[in-house]
């Protein structure tokens, strides 16, 4: 089934997501009362709110998307080239500037969005964050009343997982088991908070969130059995 999608039809993306503030002491009295409960079963004894507070970028009530890396395939007969390219800045603008290229660019019913763990974070996560910003979902996200074979989302997670929904892969481990280089070669999630609040490095996590999208088309391909991209196939634009 894989093996006959056109590639050319599916839009790659990964986001990266910071707590919405850079410290708890910014949230109103009622938000970090929301934060202590929303927190509470995953932070356990171990953490006060406050602690765990670093953490935040993980929920889409309490975080924010900084940025929206896409990729995608314009071959020219057997030339292939992958394009990637990035929506940053206010989170507003650029959560309607994702949602312009879905309507104007990937809008048809071939069309198919794919990420890793994309079902679960970055596809729900974007819906979350455009409805809180008051942004009509795009087709492509509004899942209401799909039948599960008609949401138009692929997710290199769980085509991994076979139908074992105990298992969980990260891209970084799947990528080096199939033997595709790591995009993990600067920073990790882990530390983005760090690097967009205390380094204010923007550039360097947009650098690392346009290889996870080259990292999550080089799973398909892999799941293909297709080559895999070279440096020469890939341009930033």
């Amino acid at each position: 089934m894989l093996s006959k999608l056109n590639i050319e039809h599916i839009l790659f993306l990964d986001i990266e997501t910071v707590p919405e503030y850079e410290n708890f002491d910014s949230l109103t009295p009622e938000k970090k009362a929301l934060w202590e409960h929303k927190s509470q079963y995953q932070r356990k004894e171990d953490y006060t709110a406050e602690e765990f507070y670093d953490r935040a970028g993980i929920w889409a009530e309490f975080g924010k998307i900084i940025c929206i890396s896409v990729g995608y395939f314009k071959n020219k007969g057997d030339i292939r080239n992958f394009r990637t390219t990035t929506f940053y800045g206010e989170e507003k603008s650029l959560l309607q500037d994702f949602k312009n290229l879905l309507e104007t660019h990937f809008n048809r019913p071939q069309h198919l969005l794919c990420a890793h763990n994309g079902k679960e974070f970055d596809f729900p996560y974007i819906a979350r964050r455009m409805l809180i910003h008051g942004i009509a979902l795009p087709y492509k996200l509004n899942l209401f009343g799909k039948k599960p074979w008609e949401v138009p989302h692929l997710d290199t997670l769980e085509l991994w997982k076979f139908g074992d929904y105990k298992h969980y892969t990260s891209l970084k481990l799947l990528t080096n088991v199939l033997g595709i280089p790591s995009p993990k070669e600067d920073i990790d999630g882990s530390m983005v908070r760090d690097v967009f609040y205390k380094e204010n490095d923007l550039d360097r996590i947009i650098e690392y969130c346009e290889r996870d999208v080259v990292a999550i088309a080089q799973v398909l391909l892999r799941l293909r059995q297709e080559d895999l991209l070279d440096a020469t196939e890939i341009t930033s634009v």
